[in-house]
């Protein structure tokens, strides 16, 4: 086993290639000022002697980690669940910080004390940007960061006072596409449209109720509406209650596919034909929508791509670049058997 001692050091690496111990620190740590012949010599010492940098002398020379928090609020029994959401932000988090030759460092929130302590780990300078994800309410720690320096970015629109023209966020355009699928559903004959909604302490519980609302809204048509958590339970549970409430229904837009996916199920052991009886359609387009029985109709969110773009605002910003407050995504429609 190799001691500290043992290994190469700047110096070593220095006579090797026969250059200053100054040059070597800054082709390690990335600088453009070398010139190419340079660098070379001195990557090709640093292959010869196995040299490995001193990760906690780079960082105080570059001031810089090279390590990315993703903070998901959510306990470690959600994050891990079958949500799509959370599989998907990540692949794509995780994909743009590897070609930029960066590491992620996943951080979860789901209790204050793991809030306060993600605060201080951000705020000690251990990583060069945060990102929050699937955030609840009122939260103040990305705006918080965000005056004091620490690059930081939001998936969906921020809900904190002030916290919105602070923090730039990638979102998607939650309206349009609700109404797309309340105007796939008007325009099939469907009379009474109801909805279960996602929880309304967050920004896509709240905009895909708005916009199921805006798009009833001038129409003879009530708005019928449950509310569940994005999970398949809840979405059983608020289908059995909107039964209830209007035994007549014949139409059910969900805020996403895995609420629809329980949805279904409620539906089916109530001897409701899907979409015979009642029309459904979900949110997401997850990868089991085209399994349910019947295949679901969606809305296809760009789960990956919010992910990516989410890493390219943020490497802007820690590069002192000017970057856009909000950067939507378009979703659409993908009709299958379900509406």
């Amino acid at each position: 086993m190799t001691s500290a001692r043992d290994r190469p050091t700047l110096e070593e690496v220095a006579r090797r290639a026969g250059v200053s111990r100054a040059t070597v620190s800054r082709v390690v740590n990335g600088s453009t000022t070398v010139a190419p012949p340079i660098q070379e010599a001195v990557r090709r010492a640093v292959r010869e002697l196995g040299y490995v940098p001193n990760l906690a002398a780079r960082t105080l020379v570059t001031q810089r980690t090279d390590s990315i928090a993703l903070v998901l609020p959510e306990t470690a029994t959600r994050v891990f669940s079958d949500d799509p959401l959370f599989p998907g932000i990540v692949r794509g988090v995780s994909q743009e910080l590897e070609a930029a030759d960066r590491q992620l460092v996943l951080m979860m929130a789901g209790s204050a004390a793991s809030h306060d302590r993600i605060e201080r780990y951000a705020m000690g300078r251990h990583v060069d940007g945060v990102m929050f994800a699937s955030m609840h309410g009122m939260d103040p720690l990305p705006g918080t960061l965000a005056r004091i320096g620490m690059p930081a970015v939001c998936s969906g629109r921020p809900l904190a006072a002030g916290a919105a023209a602070a923090v730039p966020y990638v979102d998607i355009d939650h309206v349009t596409g609700v109404a797309s699928a309340i105007q796939h559903l008007l325009d099939a004959g469907r009379q009474r449209i109801a909805t279960i909604a996602g929880p309304q302490d967050m920004v896509a519980g709240i905009e895909r109720l708005a916009g199921y609302r805006q798009a009833l809204r001038g129409s003879r048509h009530r708005s019928i509406v449950a509310v569940g958590d994005f999970t398949r339970e809840s979405g059983a549970i608020a289908m059995r209650q909107l039964l209830d409430d209007d035994p007549a229904l014949d139409a059910v837009f969900v805020a996403s596919d895995l609420m629809a996916d329980g949805a279904l199920r409620t539906l089916r052991e109530a001897g409701r034909r899907v979409p015979d009886d009642v029309a459904v359609i979900g949110f997401d387009d997850a990868e089991f929508a085209r399994y349910t029985d019947p295949p679901l109709t969606t809305i296809r969110q760009p789960i990956i791509d919010i992910g990516r773009e989410m890493v390219r605002l943020l490497l802007k910003l820690a590069e002192g670049k000017p970057v856009e407050e909000a950067l939507i995504l378009p979703t659409h429609l993908v009709v299958r058997d379900s509406a």
